[in-house]
């Protein structure tokens, strides 16, 4: 299986379930937000209007309309995530970002936050936000490392130096400079607690490739501390 399955995309985001097992556990992160970086990169660009792409639940997207008074449109593949995302009154679509149905630099901003690893086709899903960008217009894009809690997928057998080049942190620069000016990347390193191996499992066993690795995490001592590995791209057409 493989993060860019569209398939295995699609349900594995039917339902909000598996997102919102791992977003709980980051309720407990110590050190930087890799969200706020985000965030402050789409507030340096001063946008109008804001395109964020694989919303999810659309809690980004209220925050860019609410914090920083920006007109924002959000698309996801997952009609759920819309739903949910409307529901915080986010002008959620459904929409994919490999042929996005905007015309040419009606946008000053787009946000693609941890979901480029997930596009079949990367470099299409970067034209199309490139071309819906106007004349130095800003692209931030929020990814993980290779080494993004390699503590707890150490326990389970994941070696992520194994698997397909994707858009992470070591190797998304590359593919951005097919289509933008300038790249600058901001990595952002914290850390989250696991009280113990039951949820150190049930973290694995959310996780949109690897659930089947859950058994094969041991019993701990003790709480788990992992290292959050992020980084922030922002790339200006």
């Amino acid at each position: 299986m493989r993060f860019d399955d569209p398939e295995l995309v699609r349900r594995e985001y039917a339902t909000e379930a598996g997102l919102v097992a791992r977003a709980s556990v980051y309720q407990g992160v110590a050190g930087p937000d890799a969200r706020e970086v985000a965030l402050a990169a789409v507030r340096e660009a001063a946008p109008t209007r804001v395109l964020e792409v694989g919303c999810g639940w659309g809690e980004f997207a209220a925050r860019i309309a609410e914090e920083l008074g920006a007109e924002v449109v959000a698309i996801d593949q997952s009609p759920r995530m819309v739903e949910l995302a409307r529901e915080r009154d986010v002008d959620a679509r459904v929409g994919d970002v490999q042929e996005l149905p905007f015309g040419d630099g009606e946008f000053d901003c787009a946000v693609a936050n941890w979901m480029l690893y997930h596009v079949p086709d990367l470099d299409r899903g970067l034209s199309e936000l490139a071309r819906v960008l106007r004349t130095g217009g800003r692209l931030v894009a929020a990814t993980n490392s290779l080494d993004h809690l390699g503590e707890l997928w150490t326990l389970g057998g994941r070696d992520r130096r194994d698997e397909p080049v994707r858009f992470f942190s070591e190797t998304a620069e590359e593919p951005l400079r097919c289509h933008f000016a300038s790249i600058e990347r901001r990595d952002v390193v914290s850390s989250v607690t696991f009280p113990d191996s039951d949820a150190v499992r049930g973290y694995v066993a959310s996780s949109v490739v690897h659930k089947h690795l859950a058994d094969s995490v041991p019993e701990l001592p003790g709480p788990l501390v992992a290292t959050r590995h992020n980084t922030i791209f922002v790339a200006d057409k």
